[in-house]
C-alpha cells in the first residue's frame, strides 16, 4: 500500500490496543487519552504532510510501484542523500525539531540492517536466515509506512556489573526460553520514546554498552507488534497537561513520552528475530551495517532545524525588548549562529565525501557526523542558557490566555505586557514559547534528551577516540622534528 495519511495511522492506533499504561492506569484509546491525544495529532500530522509536499517526500517504491516515504530510500547516489535529508528536514521544521523520535530516525536504519543482511546472517542457526528476516521486515515496514521506535538499553540496577553479575539476572529482558517457531522474552528494557503511539518496537543491541558471551541471553535484535501479548509500555508523567497550544506550544503538541517496556512471557516468532544469544554480533551490528551512519544523518539534519528554530526564538525576543542593539547580546546570539553553521559544514561534508558502501549504498562520511552527534549534546545546553539569560524575568512574567480574555485584566494585559515592537499579547506568546524551550517540564526533558541522545556523552567521546585515526597528526610531529634536527646537524643520542 502506499504511504499512509494521517488518519490511516490514528486508525490504526486506536484499533491495536496496545497494552499502554500512565499514572497507575491502562489507556484504552490513546488518539483521545489526554497524555498522548495531541502528540498523536502530531505524528499523523507528519504523515499527512508527506502527501502535501510528496514530491520531496515520497518515491516510488522498488517492488510494488507504490509511493512510499522517503525516510526509507536506499540511497544509491549523492543526490538521494540530499533528498532524503530535505524530507528529514520538512518533518523537523514542522515541531522546530523538537521531535526526537519522529519515524524517519528508525527507517534509517532498518534500510541499513536490510541492506547489509549478510551481516545478519553470520548468525543463521537451525535453517533460520536473519538477513532473509530482515529483508522481508524492512519492506513490511516501508510498504505498510508503519511508526517505529525502539529499546536498547537495560534497567539502571547496577551499572558497575554486567547483566549476568546482576543479583536479580531476570531485570533485564533475556530471552527465556526457544522453539520450533520462536523465542520468548522476558524482563525489562529502556527507554521507547514514542513507544505508546508507534505501530512496533525493534529491541535492538546497544551503540555503546558492549556485551561479552556470558550476557548471551541478553544479546538480541527483533521486532514486536505493539500489541503483542504480554509487552506493556509503561509511560512516563506527560508534560502534556491539557493546556491551549498558546500557553503551552511546544508541550500541548509534541511531548513524545518516554515508556519502559516490559516483556512477560511474550512470543516473538522467528521471522521478526535478527539476532539471538550472539554478544559478537550485537557489539558490532551498528557500525558494520552502518546503520548509525544513516541514523546520524537524520539526527544532524534534525538537529539543524532545531538550531535554526532555536535561533530564530532568539533573535525574536531581542527584537521583541529591543536589546538588538547591545553587544553582549549579539554576542550570545551569535553564538547560536555559529552553531548553526558548524553543524551546516558537518552535514554538508558529510553528503560531500559520501562514499559506496560495501552494501551498495551511497553513504555519507561518518566522520563529520560523528563529530556533530558529539558536540551538539554539550552546545544545546548553551542554547536553552542563552534563552534563558536573553529573557530574565520576562519568562516569568507569562500570564495566560484566559489573562488576555478577562474583561477585567486583559486591557491591562495589553498594555503592561507590551515590547518595543510588539503587543503585549503577542509579547507573551513569544516568551511563553521560549519558556517551554528552556524552562519548563517539557524544555528541560529536551535538554536531557539531547544531552544523552546517542548515549554517555563521556562514552561517546572515548568511542570517537579510540576510532579517531591519529597516525597521520602524529607523523606531522614526527616528520617536523626529525627535519629540525637535521637542519641543526643533529644526530640522534642513544644511551650506552
Amino acid at each position: 500500500m502506499p504511504a499512509r495519511t494521517g488518519e490511516q495511522y490514528l486508525k490504526a492506533l486506536k484499533e491495536a490496543k496496545n497494552r499502554i499504561y500512565i499514572d497507575g492506569q491502562r489507556v484504552e484509546d490513546p488518539t483521545e487519552h489526554p497524555a498522548f491525544k495531541n502528540v498523536a495529532r502530531s505524528v499523523a500530522d507528519l504523515y499527512d504532510l508527506q502527501y502535501e509536499k510528496s514530491e520531496k517526500m515520497l518515491y516510488t517504491s522498488p517492488t510494488t510501484g507504490d509511493l512510499v516515504g522517503l525516510s526509507f530510500i536506499a540511497p544509491k547516489t549523492k543526490e538521494d542523500l540530499i533528498a532524503r535529508r530535505e524530507m528529514f528536514t520538512e518533518w523537523a521544521r514542522y515541531s522546530g525539531g523538537m521531535m526526537g523520535r519522529s519515524p524517519d530516525y528508525i527507517n534509517t536504519s532498518i534500510m541499513a540492517f536490510a541492506s547489509a543482511a549478510e551481516f545478519f546472517q553470520q548468525g543463521n542457526r537451525d535453517g533460520i536466515d536473519f538477513g532473509e528476516n530482515i529483508v522481508k521486515y524492512y519492506e513490511y515496514v516501508r510498504e505498510n509506512d508503519l511508526a517505529l521506535t525502539h529499546t536498547l538499553i537495560h534497567p539502571q540496577v547496577n551499572r558497575a556489573k554486567a547483566q549476568h553479575e546482576q543479583n536479580d539476572p531476570h531485570v533485564s529482558a533475556r530471552i527465556v526460553k526457544k522453539d520450533g517457531d520462536g523465542i520468548y522474552v522476558s524482563g525489562c528494557r529502556l527507554l521507547a520514546t514514542l513507544g505508546g503511539i508507534t505501530d512496533e518496537c525493534i529491541v535492538y543491541p546497544s551503540t555503546l554498552n558492549k556485551a561479552t558471551t556470558n550476557d548471551d541471553p541478553y544479546c538480541m535484535a527483533f521486532a514486536f507488534a505493539n500489541n503483542t501479548p504480554g509487552v506493556k509500555f509503561v509511560c512516563r508523567e506527560s508534560f502534556d497537561y491539557g493546556k491551549n497550544q498558546w500557553d503551552h506550544p511546544m508541550g500541548a503538541q509534541f511531548d513524545e513520552s518516554d515508556a519502559i517496556v516490559i516483556f512477560e512471557n511474550a512470543f516473538i516468532p522467528w521471522e521478526r528475530v535478527f539476532i539471538v544469544h550472539n554478544a559478537d554480533l550485537c557489539n558490532r551490528t551498528y557500525r558494520e551495517t552502518n546503520a548509525v551512519v544513516h541514523m546520524s544523518h537524520q539526527v544532524v539534519a534534525k538537529n539543524i532545524a532545531k538550531t535554526e528554530f532555536v535561533l530564530g526564538v532568539i533573535l525574536s525576543m531581542m527584537e521583541a525588548v529591543g536589546i538588538e542593539q547591545f553587544q553582549h547580546v549579539k554576542e550570545k546570539a551569535a553564538e547560536v549562529m555559529i552553531i548553526l553553521e558548524t553543524m551546516r559544514s558537518h552535514l554538508y561534508r558529510a553528503e560531500q565525501d559520501a562514499k559506496m558502501d560495501r552494501y551498495g549504498n551511497m553513504t555519507p562520511d561518518f566522520l563529520p557526523l560523528d563529530a556533530a552527534r558529539n558536540w551538539y549534546p554539550k552546545v544545546y545546553q548553551r542554547m536553552v542558557e542563552i534563552i534563558r539569560i536573553l529573557g530574565a524575568s520576562g519568562l516569568m512574567a507569562i500570564p495566560t490566555h484566559k489573562d488576555f480574555e478577562d474583561s477585567e485584566i486583559g486591557l491591562l494585559m495589553h498594555r503592561y505586557m507590551q515590547g518595543a515592537n510588539i503587543d503585549g499579547y503577542e509579547r507573551v506568546q513569544l516568551y511563553r514559547l521560549a519558556w517551554d524551550i528552556a524552562i519548563s517540564a517539557f524544555g528541560n526533558r529536551q535538554a536531557l534528551y539531547e544531552y544523552y541522545f546517542f548515549g554517555d556523552p563521556i562514552r561517546m567521546s572515548n568511542v570517537f577516540y579510540d576510532h579517531y585515526d591519529k597516525a597521520p597528526y602524529k607523523q606531522q610531529v614526527k616528520e617536523f622534528l626529525e627535519r629540525a634536527k637535521r637542519r641543526a646537524g643533529i644526530t640522534s643520542v642513544t644511551l650506552s
